[in-house]
């Protein structure tokens, strides 16, 4: 399954996704991201995301950052190819940032900010423990064109707790996310609590 910060259910069947990261020792990084998705244009059997972004992450002192700019792009899904900029710091365990939409579009307005923060850990016998929460702040201004409607200012979007385990010395791990669900952006709550089981491998080329 995929979910969309927390509450939109990108495609809730199989979910296949992947990404191509590169990062070069100045800080600088670029990558693409990609998922087939559960819902299409009349005609059109199903959607493609891809996100493709660009950033420059580093230190001062004991504190990190990173700005980055994201670009998506869809494949037989209207007016959803739409830009976000982001920024993120981070402490030790714990990071905040939030993603700034820069245009309108079937999913957003320019305006809308996606706030996140989240806490990592070690736990004994090799588990990791991540908790991630997600805040929105909606611009109401609704171009009629796309059909969205915003009746609240801000509201919570989600809670992931995300327990991780490595799969023996095969470099993958496994994990399992229990979302509890928030509210969208016409103040809708009625979105299900959702547990989601994953499989992830790294690898450099």
């Amino acid at each position: 399954m995929y979910l969309l910060r927390g509450i939109a259910e990108e495609n809730d069947d199989t979910t296949i996704q992947g990404g191509l990261d590169y990062a070069h020792d100045s800080g600088i990084y670029a990558g693409w991201w990609a998922s087939n998705l559960g819902y299409a244009d009349a005609g059109k059997s199903s959607g493609f995301e891809n996100d493709f972004y660009v950033g420059y992450a580093g230190e001062v002192g004991s504190i990190g950052f990173d700005i980055g700019l994201i670009q998506y792009i869809y494949m037989d899904v209207s007016d959803s190819d739409l830009t976000e900029a982001a920024f993120s710091l981070s402490y030790g365990d714990f990071s905040a940032g939030f993603q700034y939409l820069l245009n309108d579009g079937a999913w957003g307005n320019s305006g809308d900010i996606y706030w996140k923060a989240g806490y990592g850990t070690s736990l004994p016998k090799d588990f990791g423990l991540d908790l991630t929460l997600g805040w929105y702040t909606y611009d109401d201004s609704d171009p009629a064109k796309y059909g969205l409607t915003t009746t609240s200012d801000s509201g919570f979007r989600h809670i992931d707790i995300a327990l991780s385990h490595p799969i023996g010395s095969t470099g993958a791990d496994m994990y399992i996310q229990y979302t509890i669900a928030g509210e969208d952006r016409g103040g809708n709550d009625n979105y299900d609590n959702q547990v989601v089981l994953g499989l992830t491998y790294g690898f450099d080329i």
